[in-house]
């Protein structure tokens, strides 16, 4: 399935994603998201963008989908078989509350309207759906180090991004009545580019999520889809039959279960 495709494709972190630094992340990333998503259960999830990352590695659901907005290039073997729907982000080609788990590795990012991205999540998850997003801290040493990269020329990330603070990230999911049900931060070493300086710092792993949490240079944030009045429903009792229950020893009612 191919629709029009306006919104601008992730080929930039793609292949940072490639780089060493951009691995450091990644592992990072899908350790966290094999956590988070093992124990999420229902009948369908789908990944957004970015391939290079499984999301969705550890999730037992039933129905699982990668979904991107360009097909991957001839001869391009990064995960061909795994994408199946090219899409605008901002319109996602699901129906209405079809969807248990969306997750969103970089995505609100790179996309040209991100607010219309959340607003199309929230359409097709479910009530108590969750959603994922993936992120960069501008509050870090990452982020500092991309403004001065735009100052200077000398970029570490991609430029084309805007990246987004958690507590902006958090007020648009509130306005959509997106509960945050849980958050990590992580990759505390500084702006690196090579394994053997990125390893020398690894000790700040442990120190950061002890002493500054929230200067992580990566965090994922996890919300789940409230919708008022729906509850879970159980067995309808009558009055009837709860005043015969009482009368009841308790031995005959286990009896009965």
């Amino acid at each position: 399935m191919t629709q029009s495709t306006p919104e601008k494709p992730i080929i930039a972190l793609g292949p940072w994603l490639e780089t060493q630094a951009g691995s450091y992340v990644r592992a990072w990333e899908e350790s966290c998201l094999d956590a988070l998503t093992v124990d999420i259960f229902g009948f369908n999830a789908v990944q957004i963008g970015l391939p290079q990352i499984n999301a969705l590695g550890a999730n037992r659901m039933q129905n699982k989908w990668l979904t991107d907005t360009h097909a991957p290039a001839d001869g391009d073997a990064e995960h061909p078989s795994r994408i199946v729907l090219v899409h605008d982000f901002a319109e996602l080609p699901f129906a209405s509350q079809s969807l248990d788990l969306v997750v969103l590795p970089h995505v609100l990012e790179f996309a040209a309207h991100p607010h219309q991205v959340l607003r199309e999540v929230d359409r097709v998850l479910r009530p108590e759906g969750q959603v994922i997003v993936c992120g960069f801290n501008p509050a870090s040493l990452w982020g500092a180090r991309q403004v001065l990269g735009r100052l200077t020329g000398t970029h570490f990330l991609p430029l084309d991004g805007e990246f987004i603070g958690l507590p902006r990230l958090k007020d648009w999911l509130k306005l959509l009545n997106m509960e945050i049900n849980r958050g990590h931060f992580g990759c505390y070493a500084p702006p690196l580019t090579t394994d053997k300086w990125l390893n020398r710092f690894a000790f700040m792993e442990k120190a950061g999520d002890r002493w500054w949490p929230y200067f992580g240079s990566v965090y994922i944030l996890q919300a789940v889809k409230r919708v008022s009045g729906v509850r879970l429903i159980g067995p309808v009792w009558s009055k009837h039959k709860a005043k015969a229950a009482q009368g009841v020893p308790v031995a005959d009612k286990l009896h009965h279960l």
